[in-house]
């Protein structure tokens, strides 16, 4: 052995076992294992693009008028029926959209998948489209609305009832799929047990089911309630925009831009509230985060 191969260091790549209160080791870090540049900066551009207009949106408001903006009669025309309407409408989602989510979630059919389809439909296509489609379907002239109006004299359109069916429309498969998504999570033996122990079926979907998906019933919920409260296209179309009968929100956030421009961004700001809060109630459910 060559007499100098003792006095030269020995390194080795194992970090040495920090003890207690030792400061913890220093983690090297390759310099490829980073974000690129250009997607930091295409990232801050994109997160830019999507914030300046609600920027712009916070900037044109009088704070010092806006609770006189919100008191006018149109306004608060305008927010009570859309309180009213939303309620209702997460109230049928939940009624109707709950059994459906369960047939979609645990009921093997064929044509399953273009039932679950045709279900989230009204979440990508054109609200507009959805209110000429309800016009035909429950129109006075409409496919099952004729009959309501000739047996039962019946008329959705241009009603109240008709802005709650719109909203119900474009809101209801928020509901589906979050609930249905929750369904699939539970875990069956829990189910199994209570079945096996005389319990029927919808005891075991009251019991046991249910309070295992009351995270995702609540956040389904609170999205279709945010969506129905945001409903613009259908409305319109279906229920018209008559104050006081089927003028929400966003109905008069667009009929009073140009008259009473200040009263339409204080409407706007509450509805941007009201999403705020939605995602924040939401970002566990929904995105991992504290």
């Amino acid at each position: 052995m060559p007499s100098g191969a003792l006095s030269e260091p020995v390194t080795t790549d194992v970090e040495p076992i920090a003890g207690p209160g030792a400061p913890a080791p220093t983690r090297r870090v390759g310099r490829g294992s980073g974000v690129p540049g250009v997607v930091v900066v295409a990232a801050i551009i994109a997160f830019a693009f999507l914030v300046l207009p609600l920027v712009g949106l916070v900037q044109q408001v009088r704070w010092g008028s806006l609770v006189d903006d919100l008191t006018t009669p149109e306004a608060t025309a305008a927010l009570r029926l859309s309180i009213v309407c939303s309620l209702w409408a997460t109230f049928f989602a939940v009624v109707l959209g709950v059994p459906l989510a369960w047939v979609l979630a645990r009921v093997t059919f064929p044509g399953r998948s273009l039932v679950r389809a045709l279900t989230l439909l009204p979440m990508v296509v054109p609200p507009v489209v959805g209110g000429v489609g309800l016009f035909y379907a429950f129109g006075r002239d409409g496919l099952v609305g004729q009959y309501l109006s000739d047996w039962f004299g019946v008329q959705l359109t241009f009603s109240t009832a008709g802005a709650i069916m719109a909203e119900t429309f474009v809101a209801m498969p928020f509901l589906v799929v979050t609930v249905e998504a929750a369904l699939r999570s539970v875990d069956r033996r829990y189910e199994d047990a209570a079945a096996t122990l005389g319990a029927g079926r919808f005891e075991v979907f009251r019991r046991v089911t249910l309070p295992l998906i009351r995270p995702g019933l609540i956040a389904g919920a609170a999205l279709a309630w945010a969506r129905a409260l945001g409903e613009f296209g259908a409305t319109i179309t279906f229920a018209g925009n008559i104050q006081g009968r089927t003028q929400t929100m966003p109905l008069a956030v667009y009929l009073l831009l140009e008259s009473h421009p200040q009263v339409a961004i204080g409407l706007s700001i509450v509805l941007v509230a009201v999403c705020v809060g939605v995602l924040a109630l939401l970002r566990d459910r929904w995105f991992g985060v504290g």
